[in-house]
């Protein structure tokens, strides 16, 4: 094979390099075999990241070599794929690439982009998050199996406060929920919202989920991860490939699905085959846009009538008004 491709996508012509590098020893699967895969699955993985800020997360050598996240647009960013500023919380700022056409999915894939990380907002407006995003993670000793079961009732906790979420799997052991919102919420109200929902999913089965931040605290259970919605925090998006030996990849679900699936039979090789068969199972989320007054309303009320505020933000934020110490309970326990 040859130094360079190109690769016809949509209008664009997009140069590959080194298209035979191989990204996945144990597969075999080269740069190329990532650019043809998103171009197969283009109008899903686009679906997921238009007009979003996007992180990069590159693996240049593939999945054995060394690897960072990119936040910032490279500085060889073509003029035909715009970018977003965001906010960090720090207060500095920087210009992510926002996707707008599949072409740009490829480009990036050139650059060695297996995982793209969007944010839950949109270029127009990146201080209102537009998705309320719920990740259900296994704990040791818990499995994909334990996360559909959280999954089940999330859904009809969703349910009671007027909202839908879409599943797909994490690439790996974990379920996530999306639910696109109206983007008129903060940062703030989006993760308190998350909150509430993951608190009363822990008063429904609290022997198999746990919101508790710190891991000591959280056993064999499904933890809620609440702060997946505290600003510059992102979830893989739909379809994008992860960085496992095996290329699994984020496989959006329908609901009737999930408790069949098996994480390990959604790749860079079969999905574009579920693909062509089915099309995009979450097409239809940019249709709707819901909103999160009763999701606000049980936090209040969590907190007026069981004290229960906020919880610890990433070790990365500032501390925030009314959050508890973060402070490792046992460590906590040995200084006292």
């Amino acid at each position: 094979m040859g130094e360079t491709v190109e690769l016809t996508v949509g209008e664009r012509t997009v140069r590959l390099s080194n298209p035979g590098k191989v990204y996945f020893p144990g597969r075999g699967f080269t740069k190329l075999d990532l650019a043809r895969y998103y171009l197969a699955v283009g109008d899903g993985v686009l679906r997921a990241l238009r007009n979003r800020p996007t992180t990069l997360e590159r693996y240049p050598d593939g999945v054995e070599g060394e690897s960072f996240f990119q936040k910032r647009a490279p500085k060889n960013l073509p003029d035909w794929i715009p970018t977003g500023r965001i906010s960090f919380p720090s207060g500095r700022y920087a210009d992510e690439i926002c996707p707008t056409e599949v072409a740009a999915v490829v480009w990036a894939a050139n650059l060695g982009c297996l995982t793209f990380h969007p944010w839950p907002v949109r270029r127009e407006d990146t201080e209102h998050p537009d998705e309320l995003r719920i990740d259900l993670d296994p704990q040791p000793g818990t499995d994909y199996r334990d996360a559909v079961r959280a999954a089940d009732q999330l859904r009809e906790v969703l349910d009671g406060l007027g909202l839908r979420g879409w599943p797909k799997t994490s690439g790996g052991r974990g379920l996530h929920v999306f639910v696109p919102i109206e983007p008129r919420w903060t940062f703030t109200q989006v993760r308190r919202s998350a909150i509430a929902v993951a608190r009363e999913l822990e008063r429904r089965a609290p022997e198999r989920i746990t919101t508790a931040w710190w891991k000591e605290e959280r056993g064999s259970k499904i933890f809620v991860d609440y702060n997946q919605t505290a600003r510059d925090r992102t979830i893989a998006s739909a379809y994008s490939v992860r960085p496992r030996p095996d290329a699994p990849v984020s496989a959006p679900l329908r609901w009737e699905e999930v408790p069949d699936a098996r994480p390990q039979d959604f790749d860079l090789a079969t999905m574009p085959v579920r693909f062509r068969e089915l099309g995009d199972v979450h097409a239809d989320m940019d249709e709707h846009a819901f909103r999160l007054e009763r999701a606000l309303e049980l936090a209040d009320r969590d907190e007026r009538e069981h004290g229960l505020g906020d919880l610890p933000y990433p070790p990365e934020h500032p501390k925030m008004k009314g959050e508890p110490k973060r402070v490792q309970p046992s460590r906590a326990k040995a200084e006292g």
